[in-house]
């Protein structure tokens, strides 16, 4: 289609939004690099058309299946029935053009919330919300035969998700490949709710009602995990990316993490925690069911120290600290087994706490929250 405005009111007119008559005024916007996206202003009011491109508009040579706009259209409707206003409504879809039409949402009404947190806008009300949302989609499409069937995205989901992610960095580090490649394996290979793929503030608009998810592209019947570590990863990165705001943006964190596990119902809470957890930079000698906990604490930690601190933040001196409070709880264990709660812990210049045990953790406590 390109930049011409006939073969875009041609669509409309397919669509039965435009006619011969309707001087049409379209405004190309910014921001994607897989679609083309349009304002066009039509007497019922604007509206945002995006169709999506075979090439992506980035540096390398990255082709993606247009296919993927059938799949995009099916989540959108899909999340907006299972959670109304969590996705714009799609108002029509031209599947040959791979082209369809939704409202225009204006930003001063629905601000980007990657805007918000770049200006310091950091509410972790906003993150909660975001993980309510999220989960109650996946909660409505869990272990749904006839939810999956719609989505044989599979090939699609590699090329632009596992492929350039895992796949990719697997190839620059070798040291790291057998580890990246299991992550890929098992990631595929778990099929268990609706998954939108690309669960970034890019693609997140803060609305009037509550949060709303753009762009999925990359929709795919499979592990729900993806999701959440993939919006999580985006506010671990964001703490490193604006120190000053690093305490904002884990709090952030963990008030998605927790709104997120809150409705897991579809399988145990620590089995998704755990493969959440490992898309996710952290330590991996820990309870699956703790480790979510680890990355957070250790990233406040980190946040705390000075450039001349790092020394401290060794993972030497980790991996030591993780023994010796291995062998407290042992310590602790023989000395009253009714009572194996751990040693108190002391983190980020708050009072000790005492860790309770962890149930099916024996070797790592739980961190808490003052």
């Amino acid at each position: 289609m390109g930049d011409s405005l006939s073969e875009l009111t041609a669509a409309l007119m397919r669509l039965g939004l435009a006619d011969a008559t309707l001087e049409l005024h379209a405004q190309r916007l910014t921001g994607g690099v897989s679609s083309d996206i349009w304002r066009v202003e039509l007497p019922s009011g604007p509206v945002c058309v995006k169709r999506a491109l075979a090439k992506l508009k980035v540096q390398q040579d990255w082709h993606a299946p247009v296919e993927r706009s059938v799949y995009e259209v099916a989540w959108m409707r899909i999340a907006a029935a299972a959670v109304p206003g969590a996705a714009p409504e799609v108002l029509a879809f031209d599947p040959e053009a791979k082209l369809f039409v939704m409202p225009f949402l204006p930003p001063d009404s629905y601000p980007l919330w990657k805007a918000q947190l770049r200006d310091g806008i950091i509410d972790a009300a906003t993150a909660s919300a975001v993980g309510d949302r999220l989960v109650r989609i996946h909660q409505a499409t869990a272990m749904r035969s006839d939810v999956a069937a719609r989505f044989p995205s599979d090939a699609i989901f590699h090329a632009i998700r596992l492929e350039p992610y895992l796949e990719a960095t697997a190839r620059r580090h070798p040291e790291l490949e057998a580890r990246l490649h299991a992550l890929v394996v098992t990631t595929a290979a778990t099929r268990l709710a609706l998954v939108h793929g690309d669960v970034s503030p890019k693609n997140i608009l803060v609305g009037p009602d509550g949060p709303i998810f753009l762009d999925a592209e990359c929709a795919w019947y499979g592990d729900p995990a993806f999701d959440l570590a993939f919006c999580l990863n985006h506010l671990l990165l964001k703490a490193v990316w604006r120190p000053a705001n690093a305490q904002r943006f884990l709090a952030s964190f963990d008030a998605l993490r927790e709104a997120y596990l809150a409705g897991v119902t579809w399988e145990k809470r620590a089995q998704l925690e755990a493969r959440t957890a490992a898309l996710l930079p952290g330590p991996r000698r820990v309870a699956p069911d703790t480790r979510l906990l680890f990355i957070l604490a250790g990233a406040r930690r980190a946040s705390h120290q000075q450039p001349g601190d790092r020394a401290r933040l060794s993972p030497p001196r980790h991996r030591q600290r993780a023994a010796d409070l291995r062998a407290e709880r042992r310590r602790q264990a023989r000395r009253s087994p009714r009572d194996a709660r751990g040693p108190a812990i002391e983190r980020c210049g708050a009072p000790a706490v005492r860790a309770p045990r962890v149930r099916g953790c024996r070797r790592a406590p739980r961190l808490l929250h003052q």
